[in-house]
């Protein structure tokens, strides 16, 4: 539980006194960081929660690998712009323009206490435009830089090079969700005999067939119409292993950007 856990990493914004926070965020070059996830369904296997766990842990891992950088992580938004998934159950969303104001109102009383950055990172694909939305408009309105990245896009040239199946096995509910919470908490997946899923069919082609392939493309359609499980992709190729070395590249390339916001605004 939330009360048994929180504070338990000095970079957690939760866990501190007003005044602990505001001495990391008057440093040089200090970052906010604030994750946005989801709660919504992935399919028979996977737990309602798997957006908002996975895009802390990718911020966590991130953290790690830092030395000196002035960081502080937000408790995560854990309700994202989910309508799409609402037909399945299971899923609680806000509407477009609530979750936007929730936004900009955290970044904005975030960076009152003197952080020189703020970035939300994404991860929950249907939150994106949101958050591209957020940085323009909490950009316009203070001197802070503001930034935004969905972060399962953040290392796709090594997650091609670690994926097991073809284009359209890592959408949702798929081989790279699946995999990393078998890395992350393999006691909330379910064993591969429920991991019933279908493969991406989508009726325009330069729409997105896939987590790393978003296309030009945008269309909406209710997950029904592309899934009878609510899980596409191909989950049963998914392993521990895998999700191990995507966290790690993934990591790796979050921990890259932190460090390049605060030499920024050092």
């Amino acid at each position: 539980m939330l009360y048994e856990t929180i504070g338990r990493k000095d970079s957690e914004w939760a866990g501190k006194t007003a005044r602990d926070v505001r001495a990391v965020g008057e440093q040089s070059g200090s970052v906010l960081i604030v994750p946005v996830g989801s709660v919504e369904q992935h399919g028979d296997h996977l737990p309602v929660v798997t957006d908002t766990l996975l895009v802390e842990a990718m911020v966590d891992a991130a953290v790690d690998r830092l030395d000196e950088t002035p960081v502080l992580v937000t408790p995560p938004v854990w309700s994202g712009f989910s309508p799409h998934h609402l037909t399945f159950g299971g899923t609680l969303s806000l509407e477009f323009a609530h979750l936007r104001a929730t936004l900009e109102d955290i970044a904005h009383t975030g960076i009152e206490n003197g952080f020189d950055a703020v970035l939300f990172v994404n991860g929950h694909g249907g939150n994106g435009p949101l958050i591209d939305a957020v940085v323009s408009t909490v950009g316009t309105e203070t001197d802070a830089e503001v930034l935004g990245t969905t972060y399962f896009r953040l290392a796709a040239d090594a997650t091609e090079e670690i994926r097991q199946s073809g284009t359209g096995g890592m959408a949702h509910g798929g081989e790279f969700e699946t995999s990393l919470m078998l890395a992350i908490r393999p006691d909330l997946v379910g064993d591969p005999t429920v991991r019933d899923a279908e493969p991406m069919d989508e009726h325009y082609r330069w729409a997105g067939q896939d987590l790393l392939d978003g296309g030009p493309v945008s269309v909406y359609r209710p997950f029904d119409a592309y899934s009878g499980s609510g899980a596409i992709g191909a989950p049963e190729q998914a392993s521990a292993e895998t999700g191990q070395r995507l966290r790690s590249a993934i990591g790796d390339e979050l921990a890259a950007l932190l460090v390049a916001i605060h030499e920024h605004n050092a």
